[in-house]
């Protein structure tokens, strides 16, 4: 049987407090949400971006779709209301690694304005950094290193983001990085230095 809500006595207010745990760890906690296509380079810019954090002494957490989806929600399909639930998971998680003052690194291709909204209302506005990976149907096609769209044009899968299933271009993201263009060095440069004043201590 599932406890009623009002059974529920949270602790929160006896925990120590993000800012305490922010100046032990010299650093100020954010949400750094990736979204774009599946093979615009989410994932491979926020691992070189995590190891450029960690030579500079900021601790991070990285999730990635993929990890999630064989841990935490693997039980969930790929249908519309799952993904929302997915999100939902990923960003109360979120919200714990921030409240502990670590800066988390978040690659979803988290399709529709809808689901980034709802991520962004759990996280709070401000410490959510919403950075559009943005490449091209094509360019993603053209790498496709996971062999999916493939599989998607073949039938294989179904609801597939940019092929059987519509992705919203963020309306107002904090930062755009065109991976047609950019390298991975030059696109973890330009986001590092964007974040770096809002996660670092003077």
């Amino acid at each position: 049987m599932k406890e009623k809500e009002g059974n529920i006595f949270t602790v929160f207010d006896d925990l120590i407090n993000r800012n305490e745990k922010e100046l032990l760890l010299n650093q100020k906690s954010k949400v750094i949400w990736m979204t774009g296509l599946s093979g615009s380079g989410k994932t491979t810019i926020a691992k070189a971006l995590e190891k450029k954090l960690h030579s500079n002494n900021i601790i991070s957490q990285l999730h990635d779709g993929d990890n999630i989806r064989v841990g935490i929600s693997n039980n969930l399909s790929f249908s519309s209301e799952d993904r929302l639930e997915n999100i939902r998971r990923i960003s109360e998680i979120s919200k714990l690694f921030l409240n502990c003052g670590i800066v988390t690194l978040n690659c979803f291709i988290s399709p529709t304005n809808e689901v980034r909204q709802i991520a962004k209302d759990i996280i709070g506005e401000n410490d959510f950094i919403e950075i559009y990976i943005n490449a091209s149907l094509k360019i993603c096609e053209d790498r496709d290193v996971k062999g999916l769209y493939k599989k998607a044009r073949n039938g294989e899968i179904k609801n597939f983001t940019g092929v059987s299933a519509t992705y919203e271009e963020p309306k107002q993201p904090n930062l755009v990085i065109d991976t047609t263009f950019l390298s991975i060095e030059e696109s973890v440069k330009k986001i590092y230095d964007y974040i770096l004043p809002l996660i670092k201590n003077k």
